[in-house]
């Protein structure tokens, strides 16, 4: 079966759990930017955890089935709708050949995943299926959807419509979040004031929030002086290049600081102060503009009971959803 795009909304993009190995010559591993609500989609219609399903950003694309199938949405609070009329989100739903599934406006987070059972069956691409748009690698053709795009459909298994998350394994989606990071690599260049101010001010994340990047503003975080090394620029946050974790926070001229995702760059000349907890990426990625946010720093120990905490939360979503 195929399923015919006839609104692509406002940025929809085929991801799949993400490819990895290859980030040492520059191409991230893109994927869902919120993996846990990719994973809920997709067992709820009895797929693999990370196959490949529908990332829809703010507005939600409208989709015409050309064969009966099974379906859910998970993560941002975006209603679908089976010919006009709602469907739960967090719950598997059937959709019936000739069906047209479109979505309400969106009112809390940011992005909602469609899982169809059997998955989105693009050709994989260095292991994976997802949408790398600045690389023009993946999905359909390396690029969001298009109208009168035609995604196929893999073989489905065994799924049944009305299988549901549990309320206390779903999100909550808010307008004021906390953010746990590890400090470093390059917090030494934060003045003792400049380190309050960062975890201590309140960041209203920008308009400018994508795969590749985060903008947060608030203040400006005080730098330590210093002669600039040979190979760094002039600017008191440039360094000598550096990788860059998925998940750095990079502060370009003192200021705004960017969480680096998904697709973002390896490395680059920006000092990192910070680095996003990988099971709090799924918090900066249901943030929509002027999200209220506070970066909260943890040790090592606290970084690893919280990793464990994610784990364990995706195991009891696989569990109850057998």
């Amino acid at each position: 079966m195929t399923i015919q795009v006839r609104k692509p909304g406002l940025s929809t993009t085929v991801q799949d759990s993400g490819r990895t190995g290859y980030y040492d010559v520059g191409i991230p591993p893109s994927g869902a930017l919120d993996q846990y609500s990719l994973r809920a989609a997709n067992l709820l219609v009895g797929n693999p955890a990370g196959a490949a399903a529908l990332e829809c950003v703010y507005l939600g694309p409208e989709l015409a089935f050309d064969a009966d199938a099974l379906v859910a949405v998970a993560g941002a609070s975006m209603v679908p709708r089976v010919n006009g009329e709602d469907r739960p989100l967090w719950e598997s739903f059937a959709v019936r050949a000739g069906d047209v599934l479109g979505f309400g406006y969106i009112s809390a987070g940011a992005r909602a995943y469609l899982a169809v059972a059997g998955g989105v069956d693009v050709p994989e691409m260095l292991g994976s299926r997802s949408t790398y748009a600045l690389g023009a690698l993946g999905g359909v053709d390396g690029r969001q959807l298009a109208e009168g795009d035609r995604l196929p459909v893999g073989t489905p298994s065994a799924g049944a419509a009305g299988r549901r998350v549990p309320e206390d394994l779903r999100p909550v989606l808010s307008k004021d979040v906390e953010v746990r990071v590890m400090m470093g690599l390059y917090d030494h260049r934060l003045t003792d004031a400049g380190r309050a101010t960062f975890l201590g001010d309140t960041w209203t994340l920008t308009p400018v929030a994508d795969r590749i990047g985060f903008r947060y503003k608030g203040g400006e975080l005080e730098t330590v002086d210093r002669e600039p090394p040979f190979g760094a620029g002039q600017d008191p946050s440039n360094i000598v290049d550096a990788p860059y974790p998925i998940g750095s926070i990079q502060v370009p001229g003192s200021v705004e600081p960017i969480i680096l995702h998904r697709d973002a760059v390896s490395g680059g000349g920006y000092m990192m102060v910070a680095t996003v907890l990988s099971g709090d990426l799924d918090v900066v990625a249901q943030s929509a503009p002027n999200t209220r946010t506070r970066f909260v720093a943890v040790d090592l120990d606290e970084a690893l009971a919280v990793r464990a905490a994610y784990r364990d939360r995706n195991r009891r979503l696989a569990e109850a959803l057998g």
